[in-house]
């Protein structure tokens, strides 16, 4: 998909991104490693992987964070999932997921709509067949008073301190929050 503004998108961000730390680093150019070796590295039916875009929310003004207890992996997570044909850009991945998911209008991104986390999972989309899911993470804040309403996608959700969070916690969610904070 030579064409795909996805995929160009994609491109353009990780390339110009400048990581946090060397680990960080090496994620990114393994990212645009798969990018230049697969043109539907965007897409879910990329294998071995493909590239997901995710979005912590963030009330920066109670000093908390919106979790959903994932409905596959039953772990506490950010908002995030595929990519889609209408989306156009990772950051809009990331803003409609944390939207849909939240059921939260009015989401902004933060951190200049720039990534503040990138981070490699086991993909529970396909087993066996898509190993992992590259996500690209994203800072979306909510609106003052904003009310969070659980969707389909999770079993439950909630507001937590930075400090106070729940378990089963999900592998990265605390690097991200701590990201999250570094970027507010």
């Amino acid at each position: 998909m030579p064409d795909d503004p996805l995929h160009a998108d994609a491109v353009a961000v990780l390339s110009g991104w400048a990581a946090p730390s060397p680990e960080q680093d090496r994620l990114r150019r393994d990212y645009l490693d798969v990018l230049s070796a697969h043109p539907r590295a965007m897409r879910r039916d990329c294998a071995p992987a493909h590239l997901t875009g995710s979005a912590l929310i963030v009330d920066p003004a109670a000093e908390r964070v919106l979790l959903l207890l994932h409905g596959r992996a039953n772990l506490w997570l950010q908002a995030g999932g595929h990519c889609e044909d209408g989306d156009g850009s990772l950051a809009a991945t990331a803003l409609r997921e944390a939207t849909e998911e939240s059921g939260i209008a009015g989401l902004t991104l933060g951190a200049g709509g720039r990534p503040i986390k990138l981070d490699r999972h086991p993909a529970p989309c396909r087993p066996g067949v898509v190993e992992s899911h590259l996500d690209v993470q994203y800072l979306a804040l909510a609106p003052a008073g904003a009310v969070a309403m659980v969707s389909d996608e999770s079993h439950d959700l909630g507001w937590f301190g930075y400090d106070d969070l729940p378990s089963p916690l999900g592998g990265g969610v605390t690097e991200l929050i701590a990201a999250a904070r570094a970027a507010l």
